[in-house]
């Protein structure tokens, strides 16, 4: 210890007597801009404001990420270290600050911040993330340059924060989807401009919600030559899903869909029974799905179509009776039993709608809602009789744990994720919420999770209908879930746009759609 500590202060040294040109001032005042976090508090405003969801995303994070090194540190290092801070001998007096520091040196609060929002940022989006990190590295540097703390005080702070970012990861995983390395391409049609392409407005537009017109209006101005059909109030959806469809086939073009999760369902099926290339508009509860596949706006859409880049995803099937009464009944996200659609919509409602939630703590405050007025369902999984309080198979494998998740890094993984809680269990409910709030689901025995390839559902009693991507629908006394693989093509860039480009054409085309 005795030697590190003396190698501590001949780095310390060094680094006081040493000149950058140009940064004395600079440091210092980037080293005081840094108090209390306003330096990242500044920043995460930024790129909150002028990011898309990978932006917001990174912000929060790394806010997150930031209270908790803060806390690690002001709370539980500093004051069972007691260092000293360095003297101010060798460090020239235009690189001290005006008012130093009176608390412990060990760890460096400022580096651990720093490290904390950085690492925390990078995790969520690397292009962020290469202009955060010089930032926090040139804060750290300069805690040392300054000479309010020795290099080791910033290596341990560094490491809090790193961790500390890293923690957050076991509860929220950041959402990193290469599309090129995780998902093959597969053929479709290059449409420039959208020619051959026939799309609906669906959901909000059959209220006349004037929303669904601004939709209407963005996709002619980015691919004018495509048909773009507005659903009335009095219109069949079904009527005019299967004319557009016919009209795609004749045209050797591709179908098109913006809207509802029932509308964009009923589409996927149109589209792979004609051996039609899907290309969907995230405009409205549709969204997830688009997410998923790797469209997270129009412009993502309209580049893919006008290339022709696309990929194959799986459709998930329950199929009820025998021979040739078999009926199948198709879901792009996910099939339930029990109150799993009321858990995902209050969940979302308190991420995006109250603003005070994200990740576990909204999961969990959805869970107890949901669950406190829930009954349990009686029924037989491949055979077994079984009394849950919550199903859910997902079409394809979803993260994080448990029973509010948020994405699925592929979707032609083949398989069924799987997932219920067991209400045979003493206070299963409350065991399965502490669960989801310490991130231990996967040590629960009240909670079950398993990729399989199908599943075998019968005697379902004391449920309400069943719900396929969240839309409740009579079921069928037994129903086989599985997986057709790779049965839809839909469009998506081959590579990831930059967000901000994105944000920028975005802001660009919405005065323009609201003047036509």
């Amino acid at each position: 210890m005795g030697a590190l500590l003396d190698w501590d202060q001949r780095l310390f040294t060094r680094v006081a007597s040493a000149h950058v040109p140009g940064a004395d001032p600079a440091l210092r005042r980037l080293s005081h801009v840094a108090n209390h976090g306003r330096l990242w508090l500044g920043t995460a405003a930024g790129i909150g404001l002028a990011g898309g969801p990978a932006g917001r995303r990174a912000a929060l994070r790394g806010l997150g990420s930031l209270a908790l090194a803060s806390f690690t540190v002001n709370t539980l290092v500093k004051w069972s270290a007691r260092r000293p801070r360095p003297l101010l001998e060798g460090v020239p007096a235009i690189r001290q600050l005006a008012r130093q520091p009176h608390t412990t040196s060990f760890p460096s609060g400022h580096s651990a911040s720093a490290a904390a929002f950085a690492t925390a940022v990078a995790l969520e989006s690397t292009r962020y993330g290469i202009l955060v990190v010089p930032m926090a590295a040139a804060v750290a540097f300069s805690r040392v340059y300054v000479g309010v703390h020795y290099p080791g005080d910033v290596l341990a702070g560094v490491a809090i924060g790193a961790g500390a970012a890293a923690l957050t990861c076991r509860w929220w995983p950041p959402r990193r989807v290469v599309p090129e390395r995780e998902r093959p391409a597969a053929g479709a049609p290059a449409l420039p401009l959208g020619k051959g392409l026939v799309v609906i407005v669906d959901g909000p537009a059959a209220a006349g919600v004037p929303g669904a017109l601004a939709h209407a209006r963005r996709l002619r101005a980015l691919l004018p030559e495509a048909e773009v059909i507005e659903r009335g109030p009095d219109d069949d959806f079904a009527e005019l899903l299967g004319a557009a469809a016919d009209r795609a086939v004749e045209t050797g073009g591709a179908l098109g869909v913006c809207g509802s999760d029932a509308g964009l369902g009923a589409a996927a099926r149109a589209a792979a029974g004609r051996g039609l290339a899907l290309a969907v508009f995230p405009g409205g509860t549709a969204d997830r799905f688009a997410r998923d596949v790797g469209v997270a706006d129009f412009e993502d859409t309209s580049v893919a179509v006008a290339r022709g880049e696309a990929v194959s995803v799986d459709i998930g099937v329950a199929r009820s009776g025998t021979g040739e009464d078999t009926e199948d009944t198709w879901f792009l996200n996910e099939f339930s039993i029990g109150p799993y659609p009321e858990l995902a919509r209050l969940r979302e409602r308190l991420e995006r709608l109250e603003r005070r939630w994200s990740g576990v703590p909204a999961a969990a405050a959805a869970l107890v809602r949901v669950l406190g007025a829930a009954r349990p369902v009686e029924l037989n999984v491949n055979g077994r009789p079984r009394s849950l309080w919550l199903l859910l198979a997902g079409n394809g494998h979803y993260v994080p744990e448990g029973f509010a998740p948020a994405f699925r890094p592929r979707l032609d993984d083949d398989l069924l994720d799987v997932r219920l809680v067991d209400a045979g269990h003493r206070l299963a409910r409350t065991r399965v919420v502490a669960a989801a709030v310490l991130g231990t689901l996967e040590h629960s025995r009240v909670y079950e999770a398993e990729r399989v390839p199908w599943v075998e559902l019968d005697g379902i009693l004391g449920a309400d209908a069943p719900a396929f991507d969240g839309e409740p629908r009579p079921g069928a006394a037994g129903l086989r879930l599985e997986k057709e693989y790779r049965a839809l093509v839909v469009y998506r860039p081959a590579r990831a746009r930059d967000e901000t480009v994105q944000e920028a054409s975005r802001a660009f085309v919405r005065p323009v759609t609201r003047e036509g």
